[in-house]
């Protein structure tokens, strides 16, 4: 399995601490944020990566030769010209994504225990366009699914709105994203959608006729790195367990 990480978002909500750095390079507890990511997925046995890059982008592809590529085969998705958003991401790396092994998308700012290889198996026997890796977890915004994690729909509970896949239903189980999916063979190329898009615009509009499923991830810890205030909270967990 390949990884592609999607690391070319502003970081507009670190404030000062993506001003004249890239988030991907935001320090954990000592650490950037991508060579973390790209770290615990070469312990999973992951090889092969592709990385995208916008703000500040250079200082990306500069620290990963600085660091030998971390013993791996990186290669680069440049997206300084234009920012192509989490689904014009995938269609201008589509190459990436030909085969037929699935990829696994990790974003950039998460960090999790996730059990991948039961996630891969998962989407494997379930044998799914994409599996997407969700929690019960408080969040305004949601995937629906229904008794059998198939996406049938979206929410932003704040306001009120919602995406369907066919007909609005009352029946359904939320979840969380995560930041981390499968991508099945095939799926890039056959994304509905070019340029700049939502990944999520683009999987409830292949639910129609595809297989998109939920994996609901029960794992010990997941963090999101956006924000300085959960940044600092998932410093204190690796504080911890380095301890």
């Amino acid at each position: 399995m390949k990884a592609f990480i999607p690391a070319a978002g502003l970081g507009t909500r670190l404030g000062h601490l993506t001003k004249d750095q890239p988030k991907a390079l935001t320090r954990v507890y000592g650490t950037p944020m991508l060579e973390l990511t790209i770290e615990r997925l070469k312990k999973k046995g992951i090889t092969q990566f592709m990385v995208n890059i916008h703000h500040y982008g250079q200082q990306v592809v500069d620290y990963i030769q600085s660091k030998n590529k971390f013993g791996v085969d990186i290669e680069i998705s440049d997206e300084r010209d234009e920012l192509l958003d989490t689904g014009g991401a995938i269609w201008k790396a589509r190459r990436f994504f030909k085969g037929n092994d699935p990829v696994l998308v990790h974003n950039v700012d998460v960090l999790s225990d996730i059990n991948l290889k039961s996630l891969l198996i998962y989407h494997n026997e379930n044998s799914a366009t994409a599996t997407l890796c969700v929690r019960q977890r408080k969040s305004g915004r949601g995937l629906l699914f229904n008794q059998n994690m198939r996406l049938i729909g979206w929410a932003n509970f704040d306001t009120a709105e919602y995406k369907w896949v066919g007909e609005p239903l009352n029946n359904f189980d939320h979840f969380a994203y995560s930041g981390i999916y499968i991508a099945g063979p095939g799926f890039a190329e056959n994304l509905p959608y070019e340029g700049s898009f939502s990944i999520v615009d683009a999987w409830l509009a292949m639910a129609r006729s595809q297989k998109i499923i939920g994996y609901h991830d029960e794992s010990h810890y997941w963090f999101d790195l956006g924000t300085a205030e959960k940044l600092k909270i998932a410093e204190e967990h690796l504080k911890k367990i380095n301890s």
